[in-house]
């Protein structure tokens, strides 16, 4: 007998597992505009170098300053903005200069930032312009440091003590840093709560998918697993309309991370993973949540049937398993999680490396941002359907492969493309990360199912940590398109070819119960030792 047998007995998908993966879900609304949130609260609006002081033209319309105040970019200093001093002839009739031969300085007075698009952003505020652009950048690199940092810690703790507790308190530190930083006096400071935050963000979405999964039936994993992460799609429209709507970085931070009280004030009604709670030797408690759940479910009759010596019986190998104390060093040197680990960090950092790559330069298409923005989430719903397909019919391991491999040949296609083909590039652009999102639905469930129990969190938390550094890397990587426009793609899909390489070594777990960590560790390169013993 296997513990998803005894989660049929108390109801299956009843109506407990409607509402507990309904309400874990819904922060996924949210954590879609965390992390593309540095699209908007630090856009870059059109601006041109502030006129000196001692210059009246309080009485001139914005043309005419344009006429007479020049912006320059040379070519050979591309992060150095120039000063040309007011052109006072331009504004005659067939009036022209050649700027090639003006003399210029910095813009010693700042900058004057157009706001037909936003009216506010972290870039027009403290100036991260010309030479302070590549900040812009370092502010989700920073963000995405303290989801790496989160991972591991969050990760870790959960497993120490429970997926709920750590859950609740990411929400609560969401809310709490979140609307704090909408205060932010300086860049340094904002960037405090945004490494603050990033670590949050790692823990609502590891707990969060793991305290769903535990409480699922195998058969129904696959299924749940992918429509609730629709929830994350549909984020990145609300993002889109929110940021079109108010147009200030700080009111758009502040409905961004207000709601997460909400979710903190509800998140106390879940239960704590069962699993969890008898590897943990808590028993006693894991079956007075199973009562419960018994109860909202309407099986009452079970509830006299439900023994912690049934319970046992059911979770045999994974107490068996929990004797023994794994890190994630130990995680490593295990014959059979080696494999798994390292395969699984390629498949992260690959999958994370192109989806940030293509989704945080929204601004380069030409088109409006927030219409790109709500295109980049509308591909999301054909691609997680096409996922829930190929994870149904086909399996995990093929369709990993299969995802990776395609968004690298559609990155590559997308290199030969003229610049001028604005329309053909932007498709293959939403093609792109429509697989690379699907790669990231595949992943999440893919490696709840490859680790056991006793170390799931752990496991995730450690792997997850390359589709951080992942995330990381990818806004420096567009830098690179001022050596060679191609090289950033050239980068993303070699990356991406060689992550659907690795996935191939990954054992297939389609229609497998959740694994134990004593029959992984004999794990042959087939599946059919693990279907044979039959385990949960």
């Amino acid at each position: 007998m296997a513990f998803s047998d005894l989660l049929e007995e108390v109801g299956g998908f009843g109506r407990y597992q409607w509402l507990h993966v309904t309400l874990i879900s819904l922060p996924g609304l949210m954590m879609a505009s965390q992390n593309l949130l540095n699209n908007f609260v630090s856009g870059i609006p059109a601006h041109h170098c502030s006129l000196p002081a001692n210059q009246s033209l309080l009485n001139l319309s914005l043309y005419t300053q344009r006429c007479v105040n020049v912006n320059v970019l040379k070519a050979e200093a591309p992060n150095v903005c120039l000063f040309v001093k007011p052109q006072w002839h331009l504004l005659t009739t067939n009036s022209s200069a050649n700027i090639s031969e003006l003399q210029t300085e910095g813009c010693v007075d700042g900058w004057t930032f157009d706001q037909s698009e936003f009216i506010s952003t972290t870039v027009s505020e403290w100036g991260l312009v010309c030479s302070l652009r590549p900040l812009k950048q370092m502010i989700q690199t920073i963000y995405m440091g303290g989801v790496l940092t989160g991972a591991i810690i969050y990760g870790s703790l959960s497993d120490r003590f429970g997926r709920r507790i750590v859950l609740i308190w990411s929400y609560l530190q969401i809310g709490v840093l979140g609307c704090s930083s909408v205060l932010s006096s300086s860049f340094s400071v904002y960037c405090i709560f945004r490494f603050l935050n990033g670590m949050a963000v790692s823990g609502v979405i590891l707990n969060g998918f793991s305290l769903k999964v535990e409480w699922i039936p195998t058969k129904t994993r696959t299924v749940v697993g992918t429509l609730s992460s629709f929830f994350f799609t549909f984020g990145q429209m609300i993002l889109a309309g929110l940021a079109y709507w108010l147009k200030d970085w700080r009111m758009l931070q502040l409905s961004v991370s207000a709601p997460h009280f909400l979710f903190f004030a509800y998140s106390w009604w879940y239960s704590e993973s069962a699993r969890w709670l008898v590897v943990n030797r808590r028993s006693e408690d894991a079956l007075k949540s199973l009562h419960r759940v018994a109860r909202i479910n309407g099986k009452p009759e079970v509830i006299n049937k439900l023994t912690v010596e049934v319970l046992h019986s059911h979770m045999r190998k994974e107490i068996e398993s929990s004797q023994s104390s794994f890190s994630a060093i130990d995680l490593m040197r295990t014959r059979g999680m080696r494999r798994i680990s390292i395969c699984l960090i390629a498949v992260w950092f690959s999958t994370s490396f192109a989806y940030y790559g293509l989704a945080m330069d929204l601004q380069k298409f030409g088109v409006s941002i927030y219409l790109m923005q709500v295109i980049f989430g509308a591909v999301d719903i054909p691609a997680k359907l096409l996922a829930l397909g190929l994870l149904s019919y086909l399996g995990r391991r093929v369709s990993q492969v299969s995802c990776l491999f395609l968004s690298a040949v559609i990155i590559f296609a997308n290199i030969f493309v003229p610049p001028d083909m604005q329309t053909l590039r932007t498709t293959l652009a939403c093609l792109g990360k429509a697989f690379t999102s699907a790669s990231f639905t595949t992943v999440y469930l893919y490696t709840g199912e490859l680790y056991p129990t006793v170390i799931r969190q752990t496991g995730m938390g450690f792997v997850s940590t390359m589709s951080r550094l992942g995330s990381m890397a990818a806004p420096a990587v567009l830098i690179l398109d001022e050596v060679w426009p191609a090289l950033p793609s050239i980068v993303y899909g070699g990356a991406a070819v060689l992550a659907s390489g690795f996935a191939c070594f990954l054992p297939e777990t389609l229609n497998i119960p959740l694994a134990k960590l004593v029959d992984w560790e004999k794990l042959p390169a087939t599946m059919v030792t693990v279907q044979n013993k039959n385990i949960d």
